[in-house]
């Protein structure tokens, strides 16, 4: 397995990128999202992905880990091959898909191209509460994430049984994006 490939940028296309290391130029198809970083760029780092199949070896590559960490996660539903998920992270940023995963938006991961109804209630199922490793959580995304685990754990220190908890905190969450810990903390207790 290949963790990155750096060197020359040899051929940059919206959907692939000839990296030149040590002389040998590897073929590696990206996202519109890192060719978008790429696109002034005459080196380039490209975390890498690669698919073993029985006709071909073929490489992805990120601009940054957190997309790599993304597409593998999008791989791993059900329905969602390599070239779903590209065109997934072609057609949204990182951060609009896993903010539409969060709060369940099956509408906007309907509208790529490619992902019909089921596909993308299965991408909200088996997604929804799976982290990504740059700390930015599927399940509530960015700061909100991190004021529901603060209200969760003063909660549990109150006393309360851990899944009730959690569960009440979610439902508080879904009410506004923009929720203060205080905030989360009143409307799980209104749940209890």
């Amino acid at each position: 397995m290949y963790e990155y490939v750096k060197g020359a940028l040899a051929e940059l296309t919206p959907t692939c990128a000839v990296v030149e290391a040590a002389g040998v130029g590897y073929f590696v198809n990206i996202s519109l999202q890192t060719y978008t970083k790429l696109a002034d760029s005459k080196e380039a780092r490209l975390y890498l992905h690669q698919q073993v199949r029985e006709d071909a070896h073929v490489l992805y590559g990120f601009a940054d880990k957190d997309e790599r960490e993304l597409f593998r996660m999008l791989i791993s539903v059900s329905g969602v091959g390599a070239g779903t998920a590209r065109i997934m992270l072609s057609s949204l940023s990182s951060s609009d898909l896993t903010t539409a995963i969060a709060t369940g938006n099956v509408a906007v991961l309907k509208s790529i191209k490619g992902i019909g109804l089921k596909t993308a209630e299965r991408i909200v199922v088996d997604l929804k509460g799976k982290s990504l490793k740059a700390g930015a959580t599927v399940e509530l995304g960015g700061a909100l994430a991190t004021a529901a685990k603060e209200a969760t754990a003063a909660l549990l220190a109150l006393g309360f049984p851990k899944a009730a908890t959690e569960k009440a905190v979610e439902a508080s969450s879904k009410q506004s994006s923009q929720q203060s810990v205080e905030d989360l903390i009143r409307g799980a207790l209104q749940r209890l």
